[in-house]
């Protein structure tokens, strides 16, 4: 599996998706808010199938360099 969230996606998803668990685990929106763990989970493991489908990645492109180390 090839990283392809990177940054501020990352953060973001994984604020928005504990955000969203706890609302659905305290009732305040209806269980459609246990989404958030798909949201997490793509979050934290910096991999997000749709952007793979659509050939989309927000992680930084590396230079030469890195790619020889």
């Amino acid at each position: 599996m090839k990283s392809n969230v990177g940054g501020i996606d990352r953060v973001l998803r994984i604020v928005a998706g504990l955000i969203s668990i706890v609302l659905a685990a305290t009732g305040q929106i209806g269980t459609w808010g246990y989404v958030g763990v798909i949201v997490l989970a793509t979050g934290l493991f910096s991999f997000c199938g749709a952007y793979t489908l659509f050939g989309f990645s927000t992680c930084p492109l590396k230079t030469e360099e890195e790619l020889k180390s």
